[in-house]
């Protein structure tokens, strides 16, 4: 692999992906000599989920001085938790800086990618032709594949209707009738926008988020001009919100423990303050353990569900009609709009694209028993493929950014081990079923799965398969360094 030369029309690296991993990784691969290498990402623009949803109050609950890459900080972020728009230019703004955009490709999406053994290397076919590359690294994310629920009738609908992550802003929807169905992380920023522009609001909760005050607010020019002037305080709260939000992990967070019983007692105080009507706040008390969902951060969702103009309803959902929506008690409410907050298709949207590794084996029948990866990075069969983002990275308690850079740490450790003639790099088939192992043992006792709910975080047979068990620091000990050992290298 050269730093300089394309050989016989080879890429170092294939790159899939431009949203907060692929341009971390793209950066990273620049910095440490590695190339040529190319960016492939199916939309029109930088950004990835900043790009994707749009929806009205769309905003990001880590601080923005957290929610930002370190070696490439931001100074002026306008309040303590940006939103869409100011993160989707942050990226356009390091991309640019960083001279990415004339790799990028865009509009090119990836629909195959085969392992070539005798040559060792990777086949990706894209919908603009095919593209040869030593390695791959997926930086596509699980956030962008829509999930729907499983309600009939939706195709009946004759209003308007969308999902959070395709928001249509051709539709106008002051004075209309509209319904929200979800409770999740975008249904709370998406209903208070909402409430008071449309004429009527329904919200349609099957299970009520845990909610904690999200105490959002502008950063005051004074403190941007300082951590402009002096770098060191910018990098010091920094930390300061790193430490703040890991520290909970460290404590016992990802497990039934005391910490949850104060963050519940904490969330308690936060609804009765918010909502003194006793019969509205029975309806929004979770019936489960705090952070066995995702908690949510919000100021301003439980005042907009006391507005005379919006109605909770907590009933089951029979069916979608063309003029509403039918609960199982027969009451029907008429709407004129749809919106669907409902998440995304992790599972699903992890394998739309066919990956072939070794021998043929698609990574769909490597995951048939669940995805699996060591250290959320590598599978076992698939040489020189990387995932960012990967099974078991995901984390409710900080900055997923704090993940993405390790991850392309140890991505890096692993592409130099190429550049020195290798030519493929595979982990070993034992060492990632040791992992594995390792965190089904921990996943049964974590909060997700002896918490008493049902999320999205789960598979098909119950196993937590998306998030990491245990603090930020206890990966970055595990993983930020590859060690070639776990490796076979050829």
């Amino acid at each position: 692999m050269s730093a300089a030369t394309d050989r016989d029309g080879v890429l170092a690296v294939l790159i899939v992906g431009a949203g907060f991993s692929g341009i971390a990784m793209a950066i990273r691969c620049r910095q440490a000599g590695i190339g040529p290498i190319t960016l492939i990402e199916k939309g029109s623009g930088i950004g990835g989920t900043w790009r994707e949803n749009t929806y009205p109050g769309a905003a990001c609950d880590v601080p923005s001085h957290l929610y930002s890459l370190s070696f490439a900080p931001k100074a002026d972020w306008s309040r303590l938790y940006a939103k869409q728009p100011e993160i989707e230019s942050y990226l356009q703004d390091v991309a640019d800086e960083h001279g990415l955009m004339p790799l990028i490709r865009f509009g090119t999406t990836l629909r195959r990618a085969a392992w070539d053994e005798a040559r060792s290397l990777w086949r990706a076919e894209t919908d603009k032709g095919e593209i040869l590359a030593r390695a791959i690294v997926s930086g596509a994310g699980g956030l962008h594949h829509p999930s729907f629920p499983n309600i009939p009738g939706r195709e009946n609908f004759a209003g308007s209707s969308f999902h959070t992550a395709a928001w249509d802003h051709s539709v106008d929807l002051t004075g209309r009738k509209v319904g929200v169905i979800g409770t999740g992380a975008s249904a709370i920023q998406v209903v208070p926008e909402l409430a008071g522009r449309a004429g009527h609001l329904t919200v349609f909760q099957r299970t009520p988020p845990w909610i904690m005050p999200k105490n959002d607010r502008p950063i005051p020019q004074e403190r941007k001009d300082r951590y402009a002037r002096f770098p060191l305080t910018r990098l010091l709260e920094r930390w300061r919100l790193f430490w703040r939000l890991e520290f909970p992990a460290l404590v016992g967070f990802t497990r039934v423990s005391k910490v949850t019983d104060q963050a519940e007692a904490m969330a308690r105080h936060h609804l009765r303050k918010a909502v003194p009507d006793r019969a509205l706040r029975e309806k929004l008390t979770p019936r489960y353990r705090f952070g066995c969902k995702r908690v949510l951060l919000s100021d301003d969702y439980y005042p907009a569900l006391q507005r005379p103009d919006v109605t909770l309803e907590t009933g089951s959902i029979a069916r979608i009609r063309a003029d509403g929506v039918e609960m199982a008690d027969g009451t029907v409410h008429a709407l004129d709009a749809l919106v669907f907050a409902t998440g995304f298709d992790v599972l699903g949207g992890s394998l739309r694209t066919e990956i072939v590794g070794r021998e043929g084996r698609r990574l769909s029948e490597a995951w048939s028993d669940g995805m699996q990866a060591f250290q959320g990075i590598t599978v076992a069969g698939f040489p020189n493929y990387f995932i960012m983002l990967g099974p078991n990275t995901g984390i409710g308690h900080n900055s997923i950014i704090a993940m993405i850079e390790i991850q392309a740490a140890h991505i890096l450790t692993c592409l130099k081990a190429l550049m020195k003639g290798r030519d493929a790099i595979e982990v070993r088939e034992p060492v990632q079923a040791r992992f594995v192992d390792r965190i089904r043992n921990r996943m049964k006792k974590s909060i997700w799965q002896a918490g008493g709910c049902t999320s999205w975080y789960l598979d098909p047979k119950g196993r937590n398969t998306t998030l990491w068990p245990d603090s930020v620091l206890a990966y970055r000990r595990s993983a930020r360094r590859a060690r070639l050992s776990d490796y076979r290298l050829r």
